[in-house]
């Protein structure tokens, strides 16, 4: 029995969340259960809808898609995931909606495929991290926070094994746990235990976070490309 990926969709453009809701509720595994015109009505229909994934513009009035992405994600028992979505595939809010919580980003031109597979992917527990365009996004925001002291992020790779500090590198990368498996020559359950111990050890929510951590402590430096 497939399980039908409950989806709220929250932007101040009736075109856009008019046009995703055909798209996604064509799907046979979807259902788009609402539409928020705002951060704040997004958070608000989150409270009484309970979707499994939120597609949250960043740019919006009143509370933007980054403070909404905040407050959904903070919670220690937060189920709902947040899929970002940006006209820019080099928008400068989206690193800080990543930081936010949210497992990914899509360009809204995306395809109807993209958009139906980035769903699945984040309602997985997964994080959209494979496109080329999130990759360079991590890296080239990182830049930003470059001359911050790192001392505190990098002793707590520390608390890593050398196996773990090597899959959290290669998730930075932006490999899924099938390609890590493979460049490691491991099953593919060991890598998927192997996150859940970096997780946990560094107190992190989802692979996103855990490739931002990366980043941040210094651990992998962003591509001069």
């Amino acid at each position: 029995m497939t399980t039908t990926i409950r989806v709220l969709i929250a932007d101040d453009q009736m075109m856009v969340r008019q046009g995703f809701t055909v798209l996604l509720n064509a799907e046979p595994d979807m259902e788009v259960v609402g539409q928020a015109v705002d951060g704040a009505d997004a958070i608000a229909q989150v409270a009484q809808l309970a979707p499994d994934v939120v597609l949250m513009d960043i740019r919006m009035p009143g509370v933007g898609g980054i403070e909404a992405t905040r407050r959904l994600t903070e919670p220690a028992d937060a189920t709902v995931k947040v899929l970002v979505l940006t006209t820019f595939d080099l928008d400068e809010y989206v690193y800080e909606a990543l930081r936010a919580g949210a497992s990914g980003f899509l360009l809204k031109d995306a395809s109807a495929d993209e958009l139906a597979h980035a769903v699945r992917v984040v309602a997985a527990g997964d994080a959209l991290l494979a496109p080329n365009i999130t990759k360079r996004l991590i890296g080239e925001f990182s830049r930003v926070t470059a001359a911050a002291p790192r001392g505190p992020l990098r002793a707590r790779v520390g608390d890593l094994t050398e196996r773990e500090t090597e899959v959290l590198t290669l998730i930075a990368q932006g490999l899924s746990n099938a390609e890590i498996a493979a460049r490691l020559v491991v099953a593919e359950q060991t890598v998927k235990t192997h996150v859940s111990r970096i997780l946990f050890k560094l107190g992190l929510r989802d692979r996103t976070q855990a490739a931002v951590f990366a980043y941040e402590s210094g651990l992998v430096r962003p591509s001069a490309s």
